[in-house]
């Protein structure tokens, strides 16, 4: 005999979610904030990356805002600022590549990342950050997918902030994943919570994290591939970058 599908709940989860929007943020500034305490970013950067830092920063507050209003009741408010979001979201995936392409070509990405890598690592996070909002907006009439979605989308914008949290020049060659297994906690968080719960874990936690973990697969594939390598080649070609091996890790600061 069938038995009906009984989704779940919403309102019970509200409290939830807003508290893990929170420790997002609070991820966040925490990371950003611990580079500039230690004079390893300046506001002398170039403004391409003010532009990241304002619409990164300010995706992060809307996203605190969006789920203070579910917490308390405002839904209508919640679905009429929602729009604002899409495009907002549009807005992070776009300058987030730019300014990966910034730094590839002016040679200034990270030590612990091969330059290739970073160059595929950041700009495929920006582009399915973008495809994880676009499947949450799809389903914005089912909560249950919508806020669960966004999560993981939100936990994939952690990855630099845990970049600057975790020890990463101690994890060469494996900080990558050292990193990916940091943002995993926000999901993983979200599939115990149900369990816990309903005794069940929610399907969009898997395909949440399935996305998750393709991306991650996909920028080793990718970088270290042929036309990774030629791709790398056209995007630094006459710039500081194409002097940076695309393969080799960049000399430690101060060597």
């Amino acid at each position: 005999m069938a038995t009906a599908y009984v989704p779940f709940p919403t309102l019970r989860d509200d409290r939830f979610f807003l508290i893990m929007a929170i420790i997002v943020a609070l991820t966040n500034i925490a990371g950003f904030s611990l580079h500039l305490a230690m004079g390893r970013s300046t506001f002398a950067a170039p403004w391409t990356v003010h532009a990241h830092a304002v619409i990164f920063f300010g995706w992060t507050f809307f996203y605190v805002v969006q789920s203070a209003l579910v917490a308390g009741g405002s839904v209508a408010l919640h679905r009429r600022l929602g729009w604002i979001g899409a495009g907002w979201a549009a807005a992070v995936v776009l300058v987030g590549v730019a300014t990966t392409v910034m730094m590839v070509r002016r040679g200034t990405t990270p030590f612990f990342f091969q330059p290739v890598f970073f160059l595929f690592m950041n700009c495929l996070t920006a582009l399915f950050f973008g495809a994880l909002v676009t499947a949450a907006i799809w389903l914005r009439r089912r909560s249950d997918w919508h806020r669960r979605l966004l999560l993981c989308a939100m936990a994939m914008l952690t990855g630099p902030a845990f970049g600057r949290l975790l020890p990463m020049p101690l994890m060469i060659p494996w900080a990558a994943w050292g990193v990916f297994l940091a943002i995993m906690l926000f999901p993983l968080a979200g599939m115990i919570a149900d369990q816990r719960r309903r005794g069940l874990v929610h399907p969009a936690w898997w395909w949440g994290t399935g996305t998750m973990l393709a991306v991650q697969m996909a920028m080793g594939a990718l970088a270290f591939s042929g036309p990774g390598l030629a791709l790398y080649d056209v995007v630094t070609r006459d710039t500081p970058g194409a002097a940076r091996p695309p393969l080799e890790f960049p000399p430690f600061p101060g060597r």
